[in-house]
């Protein structure tokens, strides 16, 4: 800082004509020690108090600008003092991520990058070498819970899990400071990490380091910072280089042109006399409250004793943080390259050119960002030994991205090969993870099951599809579902239809040959033309087959039931008048003469009527109380979406179908007890059959078109409608044609 001010007072084009002067304290590294002198460079100038102002626009402090201090810890509080005052505050080694709130700290800035940019170096770097189980170590203050808050939050977004955090004591002295450093030694071989990444300041991190060797941790890779790596306390421990491989970030950093020689020039002249009779009188000038006690230690430092320190990257941050106050004033005052105007400046009135404009130093430009911070990039170097000889060896960099030069890298393990250290291993796509054991970021991956998809937003969990999407198992995305009804070209549909058309065909034969042969006594007795309505009904029946096939709509399920209630009720009422009358006939010999009127000719036709009536009846209270309707079935077909007509009101069905199946029980009870000689036909038998068979199918229909939930319902009720139409056929029709055709010696008046 004081080669800086003495280049920037030597200048003739830097602020010329103005000499800067300073105010020089050691904090001590203690914040309560930074307040002391901060609180006096809050004192207005020339008094020892500190102005109580409603307005602070013309306050004059003591100091226009301050420099530093160097940790996290310590700029956080004396910040806020200065930013009060808006008094600018420029640090060299401060990197907080808290310091980046400008809304907090207005006139802090800071010519180091933030902690931020060096988390997110150390995240891609593990990320490069595939290490996503490790632990994390940080010292007990602003710069080691900061970091390692910083490293949390973006590492879970890189896959990295954190097998152990912890903190490292910052007061050594303390005798539960032993212990906490050897705890955190067992968790760490406990955890089998082979991967640390250590933020502290070198004193804790050579606690730690010595610890680590005594207790005979195995080797790692420790992952650290400039704030110890390039400390020659941490590399001067006993038997180092045991720890491990070491790689690290250190600040990109230009050297300071002439600031070597400034510093021997010094050492050379506090040898002459003339030097320090000087320094002497300057000292008696000062105040006795800025003296400190006399360092002793200081009297026998020669320049090879910190000739290390001069090549530091940390010497550039001072310099340059020096030169941003001065451009901010050679700005603010108007300044020329020739000459300063005579006036004076507030603190404040630096903010806007330390804010805006850009300034060289050495040729090399700077600017402050937007968080009043700046980021020249970091270096990777690797500790590598030689003959027992450290050198500190770049192998990579980083600015927007990483490069590593994996080459040079020589790790120190048992086989001198990249170590591992993974507690789970990628998942390919169509897996998420499953967390196994207690370690929260620790899994397995699973296959995704049917109907969900792995995300890339989300890698822990499989999306559910959406209802009218399916997915196979291990998917990456959803795919619409195909409808599913019973189509007309499939070959079911093809086969049913061909069913049906030799049902259709067996009863118009059956027809015609009952119409040819309508007035023989076979046909009369089996009740005239009450057959051709009953076989026309039969006919209606079976086309309604084609109902049950293509794309169902709500309109088609509403009339299926209906269709086949009316269709098979126009047939059982012809069975009904028929049974009545061979009742009569046969129970009631007295009364068939008076009823048998009601039963048989014309009269008959009004009772196929009334029951045609009462099935209408029964048909408009269904489509009322709840007829069929169209559901889109997603559950029942893994990737399809099932067109189905679905039972609205069970009750309202049971009033269709029970009507008729009442009739059909009419008819058993009137024709299965009836007995004739073996020289007459029997026509109460074939009712009796038919109605038999009807109920048989309507058994295994009611039982699988309750429970069935594919495209295969459908095909039961065609099939249901085709057997009843054919067992119908079978029993009743087909035996009288027979004797029709085959033997016509039986049609006579006397066998029926």
């Amino acid at each position: 800082m004081k080669f800086a001010i003495d280049q920037i007072n030597n200048s003739t084009s830097l602020l010329p004509g103005v000499k800067l002067g300073y105010d020089m304290y050691d904090t001590c590294f203690e914040p309560v020690v930074a307040l002391q002198p901060s609180l006096l460079f809050l004192t207005r100038n020339g008094t020892t108090g500190i102005g109580v102002l409603c307005n602070y626009t013309d306050y004059q402090p003591r100091v226009t600008a301050v420099i530093g201090p160097h940790k996290s810890d310590l700029s956080l509080v004396t910040a806020k003092l200065f930013s009060f005052f808006l008094i600018p505050q420029v640090s060299y080694g401060a990197s907080s991520e808290k310091l980046s709130k400008t809304e907090l700290y207005p006139s802090f800035y800071r010519t180091v990058p933030s902690d931020k940019n060096l988390v997110e170096a150390v995240v891609l770097l593990l990320n490069q070498f595939g290490w996503n189980w490790i632990a994390i170590i940080g010292s007990d203050d602003e710069y080691g819970q900061g970091a390692q808050r910083l490293f949390l939050s973006i590492a879970g977004n890189h896959s990295i899990c954190i097998a152990f955090e912890g903190l490292i004591p910052t007061d050594l002295a303390d005798p539960k400071a032993k212990n906490q450093l050897e705890d955190t030694i067992k968790l760490i071989n406990k955890t089998k990490v082979n991967i640390i990444v250590l933020f502290a300041f070198s004193q804790s991190a050579q606690a730690l380091l010595e610890h680590s060797i005594r207790m005979g941790l195995s080797k790692k890779v420790w992952i650290g910072t400039e704030a110890w790596m390039l400390s020659d306390i941490a590399a001067s421990i006993p038997n180092i280089q045991s720890i491990g491989t070491v790689l690290g970030f250190i600040m990109k950093a230009g050297t300071v042109p002439g600031f070597q020689k400034y510093v021997a020039d010094l050492f050379t002249s506090v040898q002459q006399d003339e030097f320090c009779q000087e320094s002497r009188k300057f000292n008696q000038l000062m105040n006795s409250d800025m003296l400190d006690t006399h360092c002793k230690q200081c009297d026998h430092i020669s320049l090879h004793d910190i000739s290390s320190m001069l090549n530091r990257p940390q010497i550039q941050p001072v310099y340059i943080a020096v030169y941003s106050v001065a451009y901010a004033l050679h700005r603010a005052l108007g300044c020329t390259r020739q000459a300063c105007p005579k006036a004076s400046i507030r603190s404040w009135q630096l903010l806007h050119f330390m804010n805006t404009l850009p300034f060289k130093v050495n040729g090399q430009s700077f600017s402050f960002d937007q968080f009043h911070g700046t980021n020249t990039g970091y270096k990777l170097i690797f500790w590598s030994w030689k003959n027992g000889t450290l050198t500190y060896l770049p192998v990579g960099n980083y600015e927007e991205s990483l490069y590593i030069n994996k080459s040079q890298i020589q790790f120190h393990t048992a086989d001198q090969k990249e170590p591992t250290s993974e507690c789970f291993r990628h998942c390919k796509p169509g897996q998420f993870r499953r967390i196994k054991g207690f370690q929260l970021c620790c899994y397995d991956c699973t296959d995704c099951p049917e109907n969900t998809f792995w995300s890339t937003k989300d890698s822990s969990t499989c999306t559910p599809c959406l209802k009218h999407q399916w997915s196979p198992v291990r998917s990456t995305q959803c795919y619409d579902r195909n409808e599913r009804y019973l189509f007309w070209n499939e070959p079911l549909t093809i086969a049913l239809l061909m069913s049906m058309a030799v049902t259709i065909s067996l009863t118009c034969l059956t027809a015609v040959l009952f119409l040819k042969n309508l007035e023989t006594p076979l046909v009369q007795a089996s009740g005239g033309k009450l057959n051709l309505f009953a076989l026309f009904a039969l006919t209606l029946l079976c086309l309604s087959c084609c109902l049950y096939i293509g794309k169902p709509s709500n309109n088609l399920c509403m009339i299926q039931q209906v269709v086949y209630a009316l269709c098979l009720n126009g047939c059982f009422s012809t069975f009904f008048i028929k049974s009545l009358e061979i009742t009569l006939v046969t129970e009631f010999p007295r009364c068939a003469p008076t009823f048998l009127y009601w039963v048989t000719r014309r009269r008959a036709w009004l009772l196929v009527a009334l029951c045609l009536l009462t099935e209408c009846l029964f048909c408009f209270c269904y489509l009322r109380l709840g007829p069929d309707y169209l559901v889109s079935d997603y559950k029942s077909l893994p990737t399809e979406v099932l067109l189905v007509c679905n039972t609205e009101s069970w009750f309202a069905f049971a009033l269709v179908h029970g009507y008729n199946g009442c009739l059909a029980f009419v008819c058993f009870l009137c024709t299965f007890m009836v007995q004739t000689s073996g020289k007459k036909y029997n026509i109460a038998r074939g009712i009796t059959f038919a109605i038999l068979i009807y109920f048989i199918i309507w058994i295994f229909f009611v039982a699988t078109f309750a429970t069935l939930k594919t495209a295969l319902r459908s095909v039961t009720q065609i099939g249901t409608i085709l057997s009843t139409s054919l067992g119908i056929l079978g029993t009743y029709y087909i035996p009288k044609c027979y004797i029709i055709l085959l033997k016509p010696d039986l049609n006579t008046v006397d066998y029926f």
